[in-house]
């Protein structure tokens, strides 16, 4: 099952609405990258583990 990131769901100073979605490790990858560049996060295997348990899974929009 694809996974979904979506920085809406974590307010933030920026306002940011990136949502990253694909299979679990490239999602964790691209939003610990985006975590680090833009909101000035320091990427740790904690973090990453953080950013583990706040996916969602993916809703299909196609039938």
């Amino acid at each position: 099952m694809r996974k979904v990131a979506d920085c809406r769901d974590y307010p933030s100073e920026m306002n940011c609405t990136l949502t990253i979605t694909g299979e679990e490790e490239e999602v964790i990858r691209a939003a610990a990258e985006h975590a680090v560049s833009v909101h000035g996060e320091t990427d740790t295997p904690e973090f990453r583990d953080a950013l583990r348990k706040m996916l969602k899974d993916e809703v299909p929009q196609h039938a």
